[in-house]
């Protein structure tokens, strides 16, 4: 079935995933997370209300009963989930997916993502099965829960002073703007309503054209700071004051000022193996340790909480947290790095300058090649560069990554597409633009 990923459940509406199948995934949820009550949001696409509807059915048929929150951010399902002791919930969104699409994000007991290796193979199975489903002669019943004036009081908790801070943010017309004016307060506003028709950009804070509004606004208001959320708000990304992109791994490092600078807190700091070198560079100011790992949420958030880590992060601007039962959180992440900034700010340090001191690396950005034979050409690129030299480090748990004194890679696959993801960093640009070079030939090479 089209709509089982990797780390979640998630498709185009009506196409990968209709009523029937959210009918079929609520029946038999109970057979791979069984609990007796469910906790269920839902983010703001037009296909959402269908969808909680035939999900909740199919829960409630099985004799099981839900906890509805409503209109949710994804990290407050993980929160309400940990925080009140559910054993499994649902949220329902396609993250930052075009408006055609919706899915679920599915959560054991404490927070802990399901993914496709850890119980969505299962799901998939009865959902395609030719099982019959049958309703219980006991109906479970669904009961609206108010979490919001709770979870606004944690978060508070890391809204530190910032107001001698511009701050321009774009919500994407997502989720975000449930909670964002509370918890930011002023600054300059756009997309902050609620419309799953995303009528301004898509909700993906990574793409070139979904940034262009707050780098106009950033540069128009003269401000320090652009927050640009995703459609769920389990993603942010950050634009400096001269309205330039920050690569979200660089704000891995910065956090480390908030985390182990001031609060002293100890544990491993994980990165992604896409992540920069600069990050455990920054961090041995603080004796910190980093950890890479594999990408996405299903292995950060269970590595996290193994390593009992303090924090961490992934290229695409998600950011986990202890504090937030090891799950991603991107207003948390947005209030850290506000009242970092206002602090520096007051010592006359800007945005671009702090990255700039966190970064010295010349950075290739990721190059996606359309490729059949994936694991051929990864195995290429690998022999390749090994051959002339044996790297400092080899990882081969997401792809592979080869790190080398002045230079490192990584090229891994695609979870769900054709392509191979590259990238690349290096001390020189003419050290970058060669090896980018090499690797293209060889892609073309394979193609």
């Amino acid at each position: 079935m089209n709509a089982f990923k990797a780390y979640d459940i998630r498709g185009e509406w009506g196409t990968d995933l209709n009523a029937d199948i959210a009918y079929r995934i609520g029946y038999f949820l109970p057979d791979v997370l069984d609990t007796d009550t469910y906790l269920a949001g839902r983010d703001m696409r037009l296909s959402s209300p269908t969808l909680f509807e035939a999900l909740t059915r199919g829960l409630t048929d099985r004799g099981k009963n839900v906890d509805s929150i409503g209109l949710s951010t994804t990290p407050l399902v993980y929160w309400a989930t940990a925080k009140y002791g559910y054993g499994a919930s649902v949220q329902i969104t396609a993250s930052h997916n075009p408006k055609n699409h919706n899915g679920l994000k599915i959560s054991a007991s404490n927070a802990l993502p399901v993914g496709y290796d850890t119980g969505l193979n299962r799901l998939e199975a009865l959902v395609g099965s030719d099982k019959a489903t049958v309703p219980s002669e006991k109906k479970g019943h669904i009961t609206e829960k108010n979490v919001y004036t709770d979870y606004l009081a944690f978060q508070r908790q890391f809204v530190g002073e910032h107001d001698n801070l511009n701050i321009a943010v774009d919500c994407s017309n997502g989720m975000s703007s449930l909670f964002v004016h509370d918890l930011i307060g002023k600054a300059h506003y756009i997309n902050d309503t609620l419309d799953g028709n995303f009528p301004n950009h898509e909700p993906n804070p990574l793409e070139a054209n979904a940034q262009e509004q707050i780098k106009t606004l950033v540069l128009k208001e003269k401000c320090d700071i652009g927050l640009l959320f995703d459609g769920d708000a389990d993603r942010i990304t950050f634009i400096d004051e001269k309205g330039r992109f920050i690569s979200p791994d660089l704000i891995i490092a910065f956090l480390g000022d908030y985390f182990i600078g001031e609060q002293k807190q100890e544990g491993i700091v994980l990165q992604d193996i896409r992540s920069s070198r600069a990050i455990q560079e920054y961090l041995n100011r603080y004796g910190a340790k980093v950890e890479t790992w594999r990408v996405g949420r299903a292995y950060a958030a269970l590595k996290l909480r193994e390593l009992d880590g303090c924090y961490g992060g992934e290229l695409a601007g998600h950011y986990y947290f202890r504090d937030f039962y090891y799950s991603d959180s991107a207003l948390l992440a947005a209030s850290i790095v506000l009242r970092l900034l206002a602090e520096r700010k007051k010592k006359g340090q800007t945005l671009s300058q702090i990255i700039d001191e966190i970064a010295p690396y010349y950075n290739s950005g990721e190059i996606n090649f359309k490729i059949e034979k994936k694991q051929e050409a990864m195995d290429a690129v690998r022999d390749h560069f090994t051959k002339i030299e044996k790297p400092e480090r080899f990882l081969d748990f997401d792809g592979y990554r080869l790190d080398y004194p002045d230079w490192w890679l990584n090229i891994r696959p695609s979870n769900t597409e054709t392509y191979l993801r590259f990238l690349c960093e290096a001390k020189s640009e003419t050290r970058l633009n060669e090896i980018v070079s090499i690797v293209r030939g060889l892609m073309e090479w394979l193609s």
